[in-house]
């Protein structure tokens, strides 16, 4: 089943690329799903894992990942789909879409919660490394994120507190 997610995934993103490299998008969820295989999971969770993106990023929906992988993993991918979004929500603006993302975070499945420490863990270094610039807005929203995903995996909570801290200290470096 997850070979299966990860070539749905993979053919879903197509020639999608990250948005600061070049480098195929779908290397982002393989990232994601290679660090939530570090700590205790499920087979459902690696699925939504490499899944996580692709009801916010390609035409595929909610229901034919439920068709196709089960109710456990399409619920799973919907807690991890961004309500937020600015196409839903035109009249709030970035923080306070990323605040109420943050409050509709903090109440997912400790299993939900585990994957988006992955995926904070990933996009953190990402962003660091290659967006100095956004990264300046990125970290501290990130900084109040990993606040509320306490009751995921406690390894990755660590891990992303350290990648968000460190993102901070190297912000401040001149």
């Amino acid at each position: 089943m997850e070979k299966k997610a990860l070539e749905f995934a993979r053919k879903a993103h197509g020639t999608q690329q990250r948005k600061y490299s070049e480098e195929a998008y779908i290397e982002h969820p393989i990232r994601v799903a290679g660090l939530v295989k570090s700590v205790t999971h499920t087979s459902e969770m690696i699925c939504a894992a490499y899944l996580h993106d692709v009801v916010e990023d390609t035409p595929v929906s909610l229901q034919d990942i439920e068709r196709k992988f089960g109710r456990k993993t399409a619920s799973l991918v919907e807690e991890l789909t961004d309500e937020y979004e600015k196409k839903n929500h035109p009249h709030l603006n970035r923080r306070q879409r990323k605040q109420k993302e943050v409050e509709r975070q903090a109440g997912m499945s400790p299993e939900a919660k585990t994957i988006k420490l992955a995926d904070v863990i990933d996009n953190t270094r990402d962003i660091l490394k290659n967006d100095p610039g956004f990264a300046r807005k990125y970290i501290p929203e990130m900084e109040a994120l990993t606040e509320a995903l306490q009751g995921g995996d406690f390894k990755l909570l660590m891990r992303a507190c350290f990648e968000v801290q460190r993102g901070i200290i190297q912000l401040r470096k001149p």
